[in-house]
């Protein structure tokens, strides 16, 4: 081979190596104590300040909410702990008990100084098929995770729940030790009624049919249910973030108001208490308190 030859060959390996991708950076999870996975590009983005409410002001779900406690503890121990579905009624506090769980578990923790923290990672909906790539960079880390999908559920010609299944339990490699799977959901199975009926009427095996389907949310050690609150748990909601917020109005007032706003938004769910205290605030000119 000649001198021209090996140069030839060298430009053409450097113009190779620039074309190549650049491998992702190990995370750092030292920088934050949640953040959100992207597939394309993959990483972990942190997360500066994670929206959320004190488990204090989460009303109506003291049973839900001592339940998914207990569980997280028992996972930050490094205890046996399950992965969880919370589903139900829109607006009850689904997302916002997990939000809170992490942060009242994880300042515990942080108290008796104890393992080595509690990481919140949340995955889109549509990035459910790269969780095992998301896995692959958390299962060497020391600290726990919290994996949390926020409203899950799937389509009639959706695959994706194939990875999620395989990771929950199936897989050959499972579930990390050092990782719990905490999703939301307003569907108990993870799919439509309608698509579980029409599936069931023209099967040849109607229980064959939708088993694999179905039998993704038994991959959930724990299910927590969230039903429509009262007007009398729309109150508690209500009168406790005025409190909270120390918002100055008086009660009489904050429950005529407040009635009148759930009925033009048609429902009496936490969200909707959290919303009519943003205009509440906005008109009587007052800041909310950031946690």
């Amino acid at each position: 081979m000649t001198t021209s030859d090996t140069d030839l060959l060298a430009r053409i390996a450097a113009a190779l190596e620039r074309l190549a991708p650049t491998p992702p950076a190990a995370p750092d999870f030292e920088r934050a104590e949640a953040f959100v996975w992207h597939a394309t590009p993959e990483g972990f983005q942190a997360v500066p300040e994670i929206n959320r409410v004190p488990l204090a002001l989460l009303k109506s779900i003291d049973r839900a909410a001592e339940q998914l406690l207990d569980n997280t503890r028992r996972f930050a121990d490094g205890l046996p702990a399950n992965n969880a579905l919370l589903w139900g009624a829109r607006g009850m506090g689904k997302s916002s008990l997990v939000k809170a769980a992490h942060a009242e578990v994880g300042r515990a923790l942080a108290k008796k100084k104890a393992g080595h923290g509690l990481k919140l990672v949340e995955i889109h909906r549509e990035d459910i098929d790269s969780l095992p790539r998301c896995l692959g960079h958390i299962r060497p880390s020391r600290h726990r995770f919290i994996i949390f999908c926020d409203d899950l559920s799937f389509d009639r010609d959706d695959t994706s729940y194939k990875s999620l299944k395989a990771v929950l339990e199936g897989g050959i490699e499972g579930r990390p030790a050092n990782v719990v799977f905490y999703a939301t959901s307003n569907r108990r199975h993870l799919m439509p009624r309608d698509m579980v009926d029409n599936e069931r009427g023209s099967a040849i095996n109607p229980g064959e049919a939708v088993e694999e389907k179905v039998s993704l949310s038994d991959r959930f050690g724990l299910w927590l249910g969230f039903h429509n609150g009262s007007q009398d748990d729309y109150l508690d909601m209500v009168r406790g973030y005025a409190a909270h917020h120390k918002l100055k109005v008086a009660d009489d007032a904050l429950v005529h108001d407040a009635l009148e706003w759930s009925i033009t938004r048609g429902g009496r769910s936490g969200r909707v208490a959290w919303q009519f205290i943003h205009d509440l605030a906005g008109r009587l000119g007052q800041q909310l308190k950031v946690e």
